[in-house]
């Protein structure tokens, strides 16, 4: 089937480009965005993706603030025409690739919408592919790259409305695509004879001139299977961000981390990263944890909304919780991202740390799947 991105010269395979070149069911392509103020008043996500091998297109949009967290759900048959970004109200367009994108939620029944637009400020990170394997199988083989700006904009929730302000309001842009556990586990074969281990850290900065990204997999005993950092420059508006990737980018190979746990919980009390370069030298960042949000509110690990859920030809929903009022042992609580207050050589910066870990992490004396903190 052919599809508007079949005009351009950008084939991979002999197929058209609508035919995804693998016929993993577990294939993804996502959209992911991450918003937070300055100060630590609001944190808001939003994502898309389709998944072509199971015919299904969702999205999610959730907002924390004042003690609760808001979200917006929806999910449809997955268009046949590959650049259709749209779930009912919910539509990504893109204005000008790598530089501008809007986000709107157009009027619903939900009482959730919202009229952004994503401005750069920072080339593109092209992260590592990233392969995982469990017992001889592919968990996970995808590619991600990441870009910060700004926010500009209104959103609107339960009678609310926030005016989002460039000046105050940071963005992580985030692209992936490849494969990765989606949907219901899959039918048939022989059961998993244990349960999923995995250590994530993921944690994109802001300061005033530059950019700082970390990415941490690791297993149980700390051996870090993915890792990379990167200092970045940060511009002024996305006419000044020069091409796809910055040459004046540095990287650095290693990663190493320090994690306080709140009693009770798999959440940061308090962290610190260090980029550790080529020669030895580091850089050292410390995190002070503002906000919390919980990544089910645009569907990881939701039990309902999850990822790659067929729901029926469209369907919208939403819900919303008293953040103080959850489970922070429950499986759907656990992946997070925490705004945070960052200092690296006496500057101090804002950004997010992106946490997930599912088993034990023998460092931080995290036991059995879910065991909290002690």
């Amino acid at each position: 089937m052919l599809s508007r991105f079949d005009d351009y010269p950008i084939h991979q395979t002999p197929e058209p480009v609508a035919q995804v070149a693998t016929s993993d069911r577990n294939a993804y392509d996502r959209y992911w965005f991450n918003g937070f103020a300055a100060d630590g008043e609001f944190y808001f996500g939003i994502g898309l993706a389709i998944y072509p091998n199971l015919r299904i297109m969702d999205c999610g949009f959730s907002i924390v603030r004042d003690g609760e967290q808001h979200a917006f759900h929806a999910s449809r048959r997955a268009p046949l025409e590959p650049s259709e970004t749209q779930v009912g109200p919910f539509r990504i367009e893109v204005v000008e690739p790598m530089k501008r994108l809007r986000v709107t939620i157009a009027d619903n029944e939900t009482g959730i919408s919202a009229d952004l637009e994503f401005t750069a400020r920072t080339a593109c990170i092209e992260e590592a592919r990233q392969t995982l394997r469990r017992n001889g199988k592919i968990l996970m083989d995808a590619t991600r790259f990441t870009q910060m700006g700004r926010w500009q904009g209104t959103i609107r929730y339960a009678g609310k409305t926030v005016q989002v302000d460039p000046a105050r309001v940071h963005a992580t842009k985030d692209r992936s695509w490849g494969i990765r556990p989606v949907g219901v586990g899959d039918p048939g074969g022989a059961p998993a004879t244990d349960l999923p281990e995995i250590f994530f850290l993921w944690a994109p900065l802001q300061f005033k001139d530059r950019c700082t990204h970390a990415l941490v997999f690791e297993n149980s005993h700390g051996h870090a299977w993915r890792q990379e950092g990167m200092i970045l420059p940060q511009y002024g508006s996305p006419a000044e961000v020069p091409g796809i990737e910055d040459p004046r980018t540095e990287h650095f190979p290693r990663v190493e981390h320090h994690v306080k746990y709140v009693p009770g919980t798999r959440r940061a009390k308090s962290a610190e990263i260090a980029l550790v370069g080529w020669q030895g030298e580091r850089k050292v960042i410390t995190l002070e944890p503002l906000l919390c949000f919980r990544m089910k509110g645009i569907g990881y690990t939701h039990p309902t909304w999850g990822h790659g859920v067929w729901h029926g030809e469209l369907v919208v929903g939403s819900e919303s919780w008293k953040t103080a009022d959850l489970d922070e042992t429950a499986l759907e609580n656990q992946h997070i991202q925490q705004v945070m207050r960052a200092t690296m050589d006496g500057e101090e910066g804002i950004g997010v740390m992106e946490q997930l870990a599912f088993g034990s992490y023998l460092r931080y004396g995290l036991n059995g799947f879910l065991d909290p903190a002690k």
